[in-house]
């Protein structure tokens, strides 16, 4: 019985056609600029949140600073962690029905080269998510501007006693994690073969990145984020920040792109469809 409905599951349902290499109609449809503006919204308030949760963690546990009760630790790595991970889920809820919800270079890359989205749309989305991760670290900076300077502006650096291979290992492994999940929990197929199954998306997606911040904040901060570690090393503006920021682009793109090839070409079979198209067109 159960493997009847998994065969009729199979029968109703198609996979959605890749989307286009270059589609320049795109250009002249509201709805493209619409996503745009929602990603540039999208990773302003993201960056303004959490950084702000990141130097008010600083401040709190800052002995000079913290007179009041010199026992407490402020939120803690936890609570930051919960920070990026509740924004997420936020921001992907609200706009996941306009733009897709990437807020994220490395997710729009690997949706890129999983044939997800355009070209045209991806090189668009990370110019938007830069420039809103900019101004979100902007906001920030010019209201509190002290702290911001004396508590290192949320910018992800490398931390003392590890090695940048370490620091690399750590982005790749933690974008994959996050990329990986942003196909699982997008997949159409799974929604079509497991309807019985709920699965609201940006929530596995936001405990996706609070995860990997638990893991990895003491490594490099945890970035997993180009943009927002572009955006944060931009108002920031010190050497180390500049010195250590290639980890953070290369590393998220690495582990992007082994998440789409992993999840589009081994756990959806990708290669052996298009192996049997081959032969059956041959």
């Amino acid at each position: 019985m159960v493997k009847d409905v998994e065969m009729a599951a199979g029968r109703d349902y198609h996979d959605p056609p890749p989307a286009p290499l270059i589609d320049s109609e795109e250009l002249t449809q509201w709805s493209f600029y619409r996503a745009l503006i929602a990603e540039f919204i999208a990773t302003l308030l993201f960056l303004y949140v959490t950084v702000l949760t990141v130097i008010g963690y600083r401040v709190q546990t800052d002995p000079l600073k913290n007179t009041v009760d010199p026992d407490c630790g402020g939120v803690g790595i936890l609570g930051i962690a919960w920070a990026f991970g509740g924004m997420i889920f936020i921001l992907v809820y609200c706009t996941a029905g306009i733009s897709g919800g990437h807020i994220n270079p490395a997710v729009t890359f690997g949706l890129f080269l999983g044939r997800k989205v355009s070209l045209v749309r991806a090189v668009m989305y990370m110019v938007a998510q830069c420039l809103g991760a900019i101004c979100g670290c902007g906001l920030v900076k010019g209201f509190q501007k002290s702290y911001y300077n004396t508590y290192g502006g949320g910018a992800n650096e490398l931390q003392d006693g590890f090695n940048k291979g370490t620091g690399l290992g750590a982005e790749i492994i933690g974008t994959f994690v996050l990329v990986y999940t942003v196909f699982s929990a997008t997949d159409p197929k799974r929604n079509a073969r497991d309807s019985h199954v709920p699965v609201l998306a940006p929530l596995p997606i936001g405990f996706a990145v609070f995860m990997v911040h638990l893991a990895t904040i003491p490594i490099t901060g945890t970035g997993i984020n180009p943009a927002r570690s572009f955006g944060a090393a931009v108002i920031y503006n010190k050497d180390k920040a500049w010195d250590d920021q290639w980890m953070f682009w290369v590393g998220p793109f690495i582990g992007a792109a082994i998440a789409a090839i992993y999840h589009q070409y081994i756990l959806r079979a990708g290669a052996m469809k298009g192996l049997g198209s081959f032969r059956s067109n041959a």
